[in-house]
């Protein structure tokens, strides 16, 4: 059985799940699902056509499937979709998307989103992420899983993140980053690899210098980045992490992060 404080406010056609809390002073609208077993505080406000996956921890003034910030929208129903088993903080906020985006902003499951975290519209965010304070995406980005993104740092627009990368703090990404990069820096280059990330996710001693071999050669081997990246795509074989860093690369539209000595 749902608990619902009597000074919140919950729309009629509002799903609300089995189990669910939603604390003091909480705003639900009539397109609001929320799972079961979650827990809103108070003073969370939920609108739009926004789902919450199963038990999701929701903290005061985080506001949930607000209107994207693009001068395009004009009202239409479009739609923000969290995942199950995620922490949203203080004051965090997730838009829904835009007709001209695809119509939907989706998180993925187990996400930590400090406070005054932002996800805007259209992105499409994976699971077991972690963003730090104020940490921001513009719209239409895309964070694989198991990113890290520091606090205070903002991802422009459009722009794509690798699975298992992290993310520096006060760092303005303005470029694709490879999967498993580390990238750090006012306007952030990319520094080498989360190895860090990439034992927890039980790499081998051996696959970890078979990886790290291969993004010597694709970053710092001789002649241009563009002969490189030709030369390094035979060793797409050697281990599966290459086979999705020359994989990620070839669908880049956008330029792609690199060290500070390409720059």
């Amino acid at each position: 059985m749902s608990k619902i404080d009597p000074t919140a406010r919950v729309a009629d056609g509002a799903v609300i799940g089995e189990g669910t809390e939603i604390g003091p002073y909480c705003i639900i609208g009539p397109n609001a699902v929320l799972g079961a077993n979650c827990k809103l505080i108070g003073q969370v406000t939920v609108i739009g056509h926004t789902s919450v996956g199963d038990g999701c921890v929701i903290s005061p003034f985080a506001v949930l499937g607000g209107a994207p910030q693009d001068l395009s929208y004009k009202g239409e129903p479009t739609r923000l979709e969290i995942g199950s088993g995620c922490t949203i903080r203080e004051g965090a906020t997730m838009n829904v998307g835009t007709i001209k985006g695809g119509g939907l902003t989706r998180v993925g499951n187990g996400g930590y989103f400090m406070n005054n975290s932002h996800v805007g519209h259209d992105c499409m965010v994976g699971n077991n992420v972690i963003f730090a304070t104020s940490a921001t995406l513009g719209g239409h980005c895309e964070i694989g899983d198991s990113v890290y993104i520091g606090g205070l740092s903002a991802v422009h627009q459009f722009t794509r993140i690798g699975p298992y990368v992290m993310v520096g703090g006060v760092c303005g990404v303005r470029d694709d980053v490879i999967p498993f990069g580390l990238v750090n820096g006012q306007y952030a280059v990319l520094e080498g690899l989360n190895l860090i990330g990439m034992k927890r996710r039980n790499f081998t001693k051996q696959r970890l210098a078979t990886v790290r071999s291969f993004y010597q050669k694709l970053f710092y081997g001789p002649g241009t980045f563009a002969e490189r990246l030709e030369a390094a795509r035979p060793l797409a074989g050697e281990d599966p992490a290459i086979a999705e860093i020359l994989d990620f690369i070839g669908k880049g539209k956008r330029p792609l992060c690199l060290p500070a000595i390409e720059k």
